[in-house]
């Protein structure tokens, strides 16, 4: 069964509390949620391996580590994914950064792919998946999907809020994918909106409605 990290960093939690207000504007949106994408790699990088190699430091000789050049991609679900991509990149900037867009078929409800571009050597990478929301878990369960389709093996989920319901989806269908959250909300309402949420990502991100 995946793991489910939700991450109550003070920082966090408090830039958390702007995103949901909804009398912030689009500005200061996306300069929050780019903040907390940055706050959050912190966190989901932290198992990444090390290795020793020998420094000079102006005094000796040092022993000291560097990343051990486990490669890298970032995969935003599109529209709203794209919100947390430069965040996690002003931390990680060697790594490659894929898409996956989805669309839901407005008979069936379900997500269907509509572009997927991704680094070559996807087998070789670790990958993290960004979207600021976990709502039914449709969505992020298909970009999975996708992903595995061509090849990735390593898949972490980052996301701003989620619902149990998302959460669960995720850990069905995708128990090697670990999912990391800034917070559990408390439930979807019956129009597939988490309460209480954040309104609509996309829309506050860019503007749109």
């Amino acid at each position: 069964m995946s793991k489910v990290y939700v991450f109550d960093h003070p920082l966090i939690q408090h830039k958390l509390t702007y995103i949901r207000d909804k009398n912030t504007g689009t500005k200061e949106f996306r300069e929050l949620v780019d903040e907390v994408a940055t706050l959050m790699a912190f966190e989901i990088t932290r198992d990444m391996p090390l290795v020793e190699i020998d420094t000079e430091t102006p005094i000796q000789t040092a022993k000291t580590k560097v990343l051990a050049g486990k490669k890298l991609a970032i995969v935003p679900i599109l529209r709203a994914g794209l919100g947390m991509v430069e965040g996690v990149l002003k931390l990680i900037p060697a790594a490659k950064v894929g898409h996956v867009g989805l669309y839901r078929d407005p008979e069936t409800l379900k997500p269907i792919e509509y572009y997927v571009k991704l680094p070559a050597d996807v087998e070789e990478r670790d990958f993290i998946l960004v979207d600021p929301m976990l709502a039914t878990g449709g969505s992020a369960v298909e970009a999975i999907n996708s992903l595995k389709k061509r090849g990735a093996k390593h898949i972490k989920f980052m996301c701003l809020i989620a619902a149990p319901e998302g959460v669960e989806a995720i850990q069905e269908a995708h128990p090697d994918v670990d999912i990391y959250i800034a917070a559990l909300d408390e439930k979807l309402n019956d129009h597939g909106y988490i309460i209480p949420g954040l309104g609509d990502a996309g829309d506050r991100l860019f503007g749109t409605k």
